[in-house]
C-alpha cells in the first residue's frame, strides 16, 4: 500500500510539474535518492512513465535525465459548444494538446446535431492521429443548465437543436465513448480552480457577464450543481427592465417589465437609459469607463451586486470572481465597484476580483475535467481541485481500488 501511495504521489508530481529530473522528483515527494530511483524504475517497467530528454546543466557535468508521464496511455476530447461555433481539442492524458478544430455546427431545431457533432469529432481525432475508440472520454461545455437526472439541457433557447433529448446518452451511444455535458460557467470555475485565482480557495462564486449571464458556485472545492443542474444560474433571476424604469435608486413602480439580470442586451438598454449609445454590454462598460460615467457604472454594479447578494448570504464564499467579456471590459476597477455595492447589501465582506484565466476558459475547463476522469481511471489519481467532478469520493462502492481517500498519508518510504 505504501509503495502504491508513493507511486501515485510521483505520478501526481509529474502530471503537475513534469517533466522532472530524479533529484527534482526526490524533493517534491520527499523520498530518498535510492527510493526515488527504485520508484522510477518500477514505473518505467509498468510503462507509466518514461525518459523525456535531458535537462542541460550549468557546468561540464552530465546532463540530468528528465522523466515524464506516458501520455499515450489515454486520450481525451474537450468541446466548447456555443450557438456560433464548436471548439474542439484533443489531448493525451498528460495534458499535451495534439489537435484543435473549430467548426460551425447547426443548432436549429430539427438539425442532425448528433451526426454533425460526430463528424466533427472524428475529423479532429483523425487530425491528432487517433481514432474515436482511442478516446477515453469527451467533455462538452454548453451554455445552459444540464439536468443529470434526465440528460436534458435547459435554459438554452439559443441552441434549440440540442433540446428535448438525453444529450450525453445519445452522443455516447452514437460515438461509443463516454460523453459528459457540463455548464460552461462551471467549467470556467474548474479552470480557475486549477490554474487561476481560486487555486487555494475552498468556497468561491463565479459570475459570467457576456452575451448572456451565468454563474457557478463551489463549496468545499466541489461544484454545486443543484438537483436539476441549475446551481448558480443567476440568469434565471428577473429584475426590472431598465427601458421601463427611471435610473434613480427608487424601487420600480408596479407593472414595470422584468427581464434578464444583466445580459448584454439588458446592459445596452440600461446604457441607453443613461444616455449612452453602446449596443452591447462590453461596449457600454468601455464607453462609460472612457467617459467616466459614474451613474451608469454604479447602476450596473448595483444590479450585479443584487444578483450576487442572495448567493453570498447563503453560501458565504471566500471569493467572488467576475468573468466574461463585460467583466473584462470593466477590469479591476469595476470589480471593486461591485464589491462596494455588494457590501451595502450583505454582511460578509467577500472580496470581489476579476477572473485571471485568459483564452477559451470553457474549453480549458472541459479539458481539465476530461483529464481528471482519465487520470483517475488510468493512474488512480484523484485531482484535488476537481473533487466530485464525476462521482463523490464518499461513494466508496464506486471508487476504483486505487483511488486514495482525501485523508491519505503522505508519501513515505
Amino acid at each position: 500500500m505504501l509503495r502504491e501511495i508513493n507511486d501515485r504521489a510521483a505520478i501526481e508530481a509529474l502530471l503537475r510539474g513534469g517533466p522532472l529530473t530524479r533529484a527534482e522528483l526526490e524533493v517534491v515527494i520527499g523520498l530518498s535518492k535510492p527510493a526515488t530511483a527504485q520508484l522510477l524504475t518500477r514505473l518505467e517497467q509498468d510503462n507509466l512513465v518514461g525518459k523525456a530528454g535531458e535537462r542541460a546543466g550549468g557546468g561540464r557535468g552530465p546532463r540530468a535525465q528528465l522523466w515524464a508521464v506516458n501520455g499515450s496511455l489515454a486520450h481525451v476530447a474537450a468541446v466548447d459548444l456555443t450557438p456560433h461555433v464548436a471548439d474542439f481539442v484533443i489531448a493525451d492524458v498528460a495534458g499535451t494538446v495534439e489537435a484543435e478544430y473549430q467548426v460551425e455546427l447547426p443548432v436549429h431545431e430539427g438539425a442532425d446535431v448528433i451526426g454533425t457533432f460526430g463528424k466533427a469529432l472524428k475529423h479532429v481525432t483523425k487530425k491528432a492521429g487517433k481514432n474515436l475508440d482511442d478516446l477515453a472520454n469527451v467533455v462538452i461545455g454548453a451554455q445552459g443548465a444540464f439536468d443529470p437526472r434526465t440528460g436534458l439541457l435547459s435554459s438554452a433557447p439559443h441552441i434549440p437543436g440540442w433540446l428535448g433529448f438525453d444529450v450525453p446518452a445519445r452522443l455516447s451511444e452514437e460515438l461509443g465513448i463516454a460523453v459528459t455535458i457540463e455548464n460552461d460557467v462551471n467549467l470556467v470555475a474548474v479552470e480557475e480552480m486549477t490554474v487561476g485565482k481560486a487555486q487555494e480557495v475552498d468556497d468561491v462564486v463565479m459570475v459570467w457577464l457576456s452575451e448572456g449571464v451565468g454563474g457557478a458556485v463551489v463549496i468545499g472545492r466541489r461544484l454545486l450543481r443543484g438537483a436539476t443542474g441549475g446551481g448558480g444560474e443567476i440568469d434565471w433571476m428577473r429584475v426590472p427592465d431598465p427601458s421601463t424604469v427611471d435610473t434613480s435608486d427608487r424601487w420600480p413602480e408596479a407593472g414595470a417589465r422584468f427581464g434578464n439580470l444583466v445580459d448584454s442586451p439588458a446592459i445596452a438598454r440600461l446604457a441607453h437609459a443613461h444616455g449612452l449609445t453602446a449596443e452591447t454590454g462590453p461596449q457600454a462598460v468601455i464607453q462609460a469607463t472612457t467617459q467616466s460615467h459614474q451613474p451608469f457604472l454604479d447602476d450596473l454594479a448595483r444590479r450585479v451586486a443584487g444578483g450576487l447578494a442572495s448567493l453570498v448570504a447563503v453560501a458565504d464564499p471566500q471569493l467572488i470572481l467576475l468573468s466574461g467579456d463585460t467583466s473584462r471590459a470593466g477590469g479591476d476597477e469595476f470589480a471593486q465597484r461591485v464589491a462596494r455595492k455588494l457590501h451595502e447589501l450583505v454582511l460578509p465582506r467577500t472580496p470581489v476580483a476579476l477572473a485571471s484565466v485568459q483564452g477559451n476558459a470553457v474549453r480549458a475547463g472541459a479539458l481539465q475535467s476530461a483529464l481528471a476522469t482519465a487520470r483517475e481511471d488510468v493512474f488512480g489519481v484523484v485531482t484535488p481541485t476537481l473533487r466530485g467532478s464525476r462521482r463523490p469520493l464518499e461513494d466508496t462502492a464506486g471508487v476504483p481500488r486505487t483511488a486514495l481517500p482525501s485523508s491519505a498519508p503522505s508519501p513515505t518510504e
